[in-house]
């Protein structure tokens, strides 16, 4: 079992950054893989980015590809999302995720999720 809270959202200007950090509960989060995802007011939820339980290996959505940074720290049981040059299409509700199977872009193979951060980004 594994319980994530993440915090760290806001608003922000376009271009600005933010750090969002996902905090993981339970002794085997190191062997998940962590993914962030976003969903938009009546959009459906989307893959954002994704590292493998050894940070070995990143996957990001082509529309943060070079902006965003995932990374995670198995001592600290955390996984974190550098977000810089945020652009008002940014703006969501952020969540972590924790995939027993694979560091998938895939939201339904996930196993178990944040409730979620306030991510607005103004123009």
């Amino acid at each position: 079992q594994v319980q994530l809270v993440e915090s760290g959202g806001g608003l922000v200007q376009a271009g600005g950054s933010l750090r969002l950090s996902c905090a993981a509960s339970g002794r085997t989060f190191s062997t998940y893989h962590m993914g962030w995802f976003r969903q938009a007011p009546g959009k459906e939820r989307e893959f954002v980015a994704a590292i493998t339980w050894s940070s070995g290996n990143t996957y990001y959505a082509d529309s943060v590809k070079g902006r965003f940074t995932i990374s995670r720290d198995n001592a600290l049981n955390t996984a974190n999302l550098q977000m810089n040059s945020l652009k008002p299409e940014d703006t969501a509700v952020y969540y972590c995720a924790a995939s027993g199977g694979g560091a998938t872009t895939i939201a339904k193979f996930y196993d178990y999720w944040g409730q979620g951060t306030q991510v607005t980004v103004s123009s």
